[in-house]
């Protein structure tokens, strides 16, 4: 489990292909000070575990799923990822609850000034905005952001120059590709309401939900 907050940027030192998925390795030396073998460690939002250690670099096996799915089988030696440690039982929660299953990618479609912040648009999936509305929360490359506006086929997101600086998102370009992962407390009630029937209980809720459009 993750927040969506960004510990550092890490940078891949190399990436391998093999039969069974991919061999990376990721120099993070913050974070590597408190890794262990075994250890799950967000990389652009993709829930990894660290395999073997080298140094100030972190190794990870990567299966033939999570390179189809993610944009980690686009990454190339020389470049910069988000890097999260996993969430500890005592640690603050400054972002929201993140998985690290990243449903699907997106692809970044604009980038404007607004202030001393930036406005991106990002073309996304029916998958991604089922789940998404204004003011809602969802990771983007693993960082936690908070949603301004959706449309049929983009969201939009703020970006503060802090996260600019400390994350990815300062380096993308139009065209780039991004790991989205919707909020997952939103997941979790649209498949309960998507569930719900007139005999599972409060007949006149069914209704006023089917009356909403929400059934």
């Amino acid at each position: 489990m993750f927040t969506g907050i960004i510990l550092e940027l890490g940078r891949v030192e190399n990436i391998q292909a093999r039969p069974d998925g991919a061999r990376l390795c990721i120099k993070c030396p913050h974070t590597i000070k408190e890794s262990n073998i075994g250890d799950s460690i967000s990389i652009n939002g993709v829930c990894l575990t660290i395999t073997d250690i080298r140094g100030e670099a972190a190794c990870f096996d990567v299966s033939p799923q999570t390179l189809n799915v993610t944009t980690t089988g686009l990454l190339k030696s020389g470049d910069f990822v988000n890097i999260e440690p996993a969430l500890r039982a005592n640690s603050r929660l400054g972002g929201h609850f993140v998985s690290g299953h990243v449903e699907d990618k997106g692809r970044i479609l604009s980038r404007r000034q607004i202030g001393n912040a930036e406005k991106i648009d990002i073309e996304a999936p029916p998958s991604i905005l089922k789940y998404t509305i204004p003011k809602g929360s969802i990771a983007i490359d693993g960082i936690s952001l908070t949603v301004v506006d959706v449309q049929r086929q983009l969201l939009s997101v703020i970006i503060i120059p802090h996260t600019l600086k400390m994350t990815t998102l300062g380096i993308k370009r139009v065209g780039d590709a991004v790991n989205l992962e919707p909020d997952m407390l939103a997941k979790y009630v649209a498949h309960f309401v998507s569930n719900i029937r007139p005999s599972d209980g409060d007949n006149k809720l069914v209704e006023v939900m089917q009356r909403g459009g929400y059934l």
